[in-house]
């Protein structure tokens, strides 16, 4: 099974964590009890499940969607190696990506 690291918004704390192929990082975070919110439940909505990538892990994944940009311009605390948790698919070759949590997030669906 592929392994993920969490890194606390902090970067004090880190969890690494196995993962199922065909998951995504925001199931993967709930179902290790990672606190990201994932308020539209990974329907492509809202930009509450925004991690930031290791950079040395940024090029591993497929670039993001037209769709995806647009939500990350509305994620709080913004990288380059930004993405949404619900569109970074697990695979084999992501053994070992390593992401963190960022300090906060705008949740405009007011939930």
């Amino acid at each position: 099974m592929p392994k993920l690291v969490f890194v606390s918004a902090n970067g004090l704390d880190r969890l690494e964590v196995e993962a199922r192929v065909g998951q995504s990082v925001l199931d993967v975070a709930h179902a290790h009890d990672i606190p990201i919110e994932g308020a539209c439940e990974g329907s492509l909505v809202c930009s509450t499940c925004h991690v930031i990538v290791a950079e040395a892990d940024y090029d591993r994944l497929p670039p993001p969607s037209e769709e995806e940009e647009d939500l990350l311009d509305l994620a709080y605390g913004l990288s380059a190696t930004s993405r949404l948790g619900c569109q970074i698919v697990v695979t084999d070759k992501l053994d070992g990506l390593t992401v963190r949590l960022p300090r906060g997030s705008h949740n405009l669906m007011n939930e």
